[in-house]
């Protein structure tokens, strides 16, 4: 699934809506060399840059970041705590704390937050992100709104076990089809 992000929301992310009324609504992606793609997940995350052009996208690691995240049960201190409402003597379980889920919450947050500083460094002026939707929405919640307005496509994908050259490949039909 492929996100389109519209030039007018673009725009007002970057503060210059006003003064340009675009005649097309949707914009061309990787429409510069040396744009970004962040290809992310819960526990790893690909910076790739554009040395291509247009039509053959290069994309050449950045940077990346992994995280070791074991499974919930290795991360909790064991059975689920108990309620006891009152003196009717009935004990229900509580829902144990999901630590797993919690650090791929944190590393989002960490991407997001590498992603902003590249940004402000001048790195890229705009990026695609290609993340699995529970990933995507954490992502869009920590984004700082200049790299929000850089953001020209979302891709709604897990891509990052797939080697380099099938990234460019689904990224490529993904961002033709737009």
């Amino acid at each position: 699934m492929v996100v389109l992000i519209p030039l007018k929301v673009r725009w007002l992310a970057l503060g210059y809506a006003a003064r340009i009324r675009p005649k097309k609504e949707i914009l061309i992606v990787f429409h510069k060399k040396s744009s970004w793609a962040l290809v992310a997940d819960g526990r790893k995350a690909l910076f790739l840059r554009n040395n291509g052009d247009t039509k053959d996208y290069d994309l050449r690691v950045v940077w990346h970041r992994t995280m070791d995240n074991p499974a919930n049960h290795e991360q909790g201190s064991g059975r689920p705590d108990r309620a006891n409402p009152g003196p009717v003597g009935r004990r229900s379980a509580i829902e144990p704390t999901d630590w797993h889920q919690i650090a791929e919450d944190r590393f989002a947050k960490e991407v997001a937050g590498i992603l902003g500083k590249a940004h402000a460094d001048g790195a890229f002026e705009e990026v695609v992100i290609a993340a699995p939707p529970a990933v995507m929405s954490e992502l869009r919640d920590h984004l700082s709104a200049n790299v929000a307005g850089a953001v020209i496509a979302e891709i709604a994908k897990t891509l990052t076990d797939h080697p380099i050259d099938m990234i460019e490949m689904i990224l490529k039909a993904d961002l033709d089809a737009l």
